[in-house]
């Protein structure tokens, strides 16, 4: 095993007009599972494929241990990556799959045997073992493509997506099974995901990418609690969070008429490019909704009933629509879910607020 450090890593592609990956600095753990998320070219993959050695580093360096592996080639890099598309050989048998790069490698067939037999026993798929990959289901391919990098016994585990072509449901089983064979293995990983809650639910830690720059990188609680900035707070949560662009006046917010009270600190950190506004955030569970009392008055659109939670997508009366389906996203009580067209009362906790630069998108609170 073995820690993983991007220093100031860039990838810039022939062309191109801004870089892949721009100046990524991160430390991966030895032992740790670190999650690389973000939306479709944001740069994980190619972050994830730059350790490979399968995308050229065109500025700083990687380091697998102690060892610089900026320019050393894939083979003797001694990583183990999966694939979403979980590349099999069709004509293998399953044990013949798992065994292949130790085959290549010359070791003993005795020791391939045992080291094969023993991740068919982790991943339970000892029964399998003389099947071809066309008599498999999706799962199970997915899980002969883990046996063949854990039988090469690597320093570091790269994982590309490898649950997309999975059903939703079994996509929460094998995720679960993925995490909990890491942390019985101990091998540093470093896994690729558009899914933010796979993201959280997986990772010790998580890395958030925009447009090929490192967002935030923290653990999955720190990461929904504090958002470094306006893109992490949009894209981790589901629902995402409310966000709103507002005046403030008198050291308060302004929303729709309902004025929140912003702490000292916050306003004066306002610059003259933020023009006397500030971004607004909070979660769908920061929202108290009542039929009646002090508040924001807004307008029921529509409910999402999920059975153990209820969404109430409300618009604000008077004010610009932000989306199709409403301005504020709540979570309500699925046993008192108002009518369509509706009018609510609703209060944000003052605690559970989120404060952002519009000039900068950088967190303020």
């Amino acid at each position: 095993m073995a820690s993983v450090t991007y220093a100031e890593a860039t990838r810039v592609y022939p062309k191109a007009d801004r870089p892949a990956v721009d100046a990524l600095d991160l430390e991966i753990g030895d032992g740790e599972f670190l999650v690389l998320v973000g939306p479709s070219g944001c740069g994980k993959s190619t972050s994830l494929r730059m350790v490979a050695g399968l995308e050229e580093v065109n500025g700083g360096s990687i380091h697998i241990g102690e060892r610089d592996v900026t320019t050393v080639p894939p083979k003797e890099r001694d990583v183990a990556m999966v694939f979403q598309s979980y590349a099999l050989y069709p004509h293998m048998t399953v044990e013949e799959n798992m065994a292949f790069a130790l085959r290549m490698a010359r070791v003993p067939k005795d020791e391939q045997r045992a080291r094969v037999h023993e991740a068919a026993r982790i991943l339970d798929l000892e029964e399998y073992l003389d099947r071809k990959p066309r008599a498999l289901s999706g799962g199970q391919r997915q899980r002969v493509a883990m046996g063949r990098a854990i039988v090469r016994q690597p320093k570091v585990f790269l994982m590309d997506e490898p649950l997309s072509n999975l059903d939703a449901q079994l996509r929460v089983q094998t995720r679960t099974q993925i995490a909990a064979l890491q942390r019985r293995l101990g091998v540093t990983t470093i896994y690729v995901t558009h899914d933010q809650v796979e993201a959280m639910t997986m990772g010790d830690r998580v890395a958030v990418m925009f447009d090929g720059r490192l967002q935030q990188v923290a653990s999955p609680n720190e990461l929904y609690a504090r958002p470094a900035n306006r893109m992490v707070a949009r894209f981790i949560g589901s629902p995402a969070m409310n966000l709103h662009d507002v005046e403030v006046s008198d050291g308060a917010a302004d929303l729709a008429g309902y004025r929140i009270p912003l702490p000292r600190d916050v306003v004066a950190r306002l610059t003259p490019s933020d023009g006397g506004r500030v971004v607004l955030g909070f979660r769908p569970e920061a929202i108290d909704v009542g039929a009646n009392g002090s508040g924001l008055r807004v307008v029921t659109e529509l409910v999402e009933e999920l059975g153990a939670d209820a969404y109430l997508f409300a618009s604000l009366p008077g004010h610009e629509r932000v989306s199709e389906v409403g301005d504020v996203v709540a979570r309500i009580d699925p046993r008192r879910v108002p009518a369509k067209g509706e009018a609510v009362t609703i209060t944000i906790r003052p605690d559970e607020l989120h404060v952002f630069s519009p000039a900068s998108g950088e967190r303020l609170n």
